[in-house]
């Protein structure tokens, strides 16, 4: 009668363990749950250990589980104890150095679900924010009046800009970035314009000019390796074909259009103050896994967020010439008066050069794969 018992035991326990491990194989997503608490993980990690399926097999390893399963009231665990009685006794000191083990990997384990559980939120954070902020600049863009006009069947959109006045120059936003030329600050009033709703592209430079001058060949592209010369020439010609005093914009309406006009809300970019929502920049225009400068390019406009006038790449992409020639705020005569101001900051450049603030200057002969112009009417 003994050896019958100790045979059923035998058996009984072969078919529990052979249920659990047919359940949940060993893994590492099975020994955290164990770690963390599941009753019926810790029985399938015991069984594991028991029997050597995925792991090295650990009869004292196996032991702690089972009583731990057991403590946790897994009932296959407290059948398995009642069936094996002594044979799952662990010594008092192995007993705390595997519940040390376990506490350790606990903890470690909780603080990576707490990281994780974070990071989750803060990109759902992120997601909310993104797209209140498209909501938002789809609701400025239906209260904005446009414009779309034609020439030799390639369309463009101008955006109006309610006149009014603004602070031009180093504002309290753009912080220690601001140069020296963007300074002092200076109120300056406006009236009422037109500005292009994106660069001018090269389908429509092409439709213009007959030619494309562009490194960067793409249609939507904003056309560049266009001086300010150039630009005048191709202006005159689309005059003719409209009808209209198209023009480049004053560096003062420019910045004003940048910042988003009366609807500005005060960002350091054109748009938001998370720059690679609303630009093309050195940080994300090149090829990071050629790791190679010259792999950078411009890229097609209006693929990233508007400002809040419904304008498109005024920081990044491409610099944007403007009509007026090179002066200082302060008043003081400059060296460079004879070049022209261009705005915005293009693909190759950092953050601080393509803020709504940053001024820069050309001779009117230069071209770069970095130059281009929006229009202004």
């Amino acid at each position: 009668m003994k050896l019958l018992k100790i045979i059923f035991l035998v058996i009984i326990s072969l078919v529990i363990t052979s249920r659990a491990i047919a359940q949940v194989p060993y893994s590492i997503e099975l020994k955290q749950r164990a770690y963390l608490g599941e009753p019926d993980a810790m029985h399938q990690l015991s069984v594991a250990y028991r029997v050597g399926k995925g792991v090295t097999k650990d009869v004292d390893r196996a032991n702690y589980w089972l009583e731990r399963a057991s403590e946790e009231g897994n009932p296959n665990a407290i059948a398995t104890m009642e069936l094996l009685g002594n044979t799952t006794s662990l010594s008092d000191a192995k007993r705390r150095e595997l519940a040390a083990v376990e506490k350790h990997e606990r903890e470690r384990l909780l603080k990576a679900k707490e990281e994780q559980r974070l990071a989750e939120e803060r990109r759902k954070q992120e997601e909310q924010r993104l797209a209140e902020e498209r909501r938002r600049q789809e609701e400025l863009k239906k209260q904005v009046k446009k414009q779309t006009f034609t020439a030799n069947g390639v369309s463009f959109t101008m955006v109006e800009v309610q006149g009014g006045t603004f602070t031009m120059g180093g504002t309290s936003e753009q912080g220690s970035d601001a140069k020296s030329s963007e300074k002092p600050a200076h109120k300056v009033t406006l009236s009422s314009y037109y500005i292009g709703e994106t660069e001018v592209t090269q389908e429509l430079w092409q439709a213009v000019m007959g030619k494309n001058p562009s490194k960067f060949k793409g249609d939507k592209h904003p056309v560049e390796k266009v001086s300010w010369d150039d630009c005048q020439k191709f202006i005159t010609k689309l005059n003719e074909m409209t009808g209209k005093n198209f023009r480049l914009p004053t560096e003062a309406e420019w910045e004003f259009a940048a910042r988003g006009g009366s609807k500005s809300r005060g960002y350091k970019y054109s748009g938001s103050n998370n720059l690679n929502d609303v630009a093309w920049l050195d940080n994300n225009s090149y090829d990071k896994m050629a790791n190679i400068p010259s792999y950078g390019s411009t890229h097609a406009v209006g693929t990233k967020q508007s400002n809040e006038l419904g304008l498109y790449d005024m920081s990044g992409n491409v610099w944007e010439w403007c009509g007026d020639n090179w002066y200082n705020y302060s008043g003081i005569p400059s060296n460079y008066s004879s070049n022209y101001v261009n705005r915005g900051g293009g693909w190759d450049d950092n953050a601080k050069q393509c803020r709504v603030s940053n001024r820069n200057r050309r001779s009117l002969d230069l071209r770069g794969d970095n130059l281009g112009l929006r229009l202004a009417l």
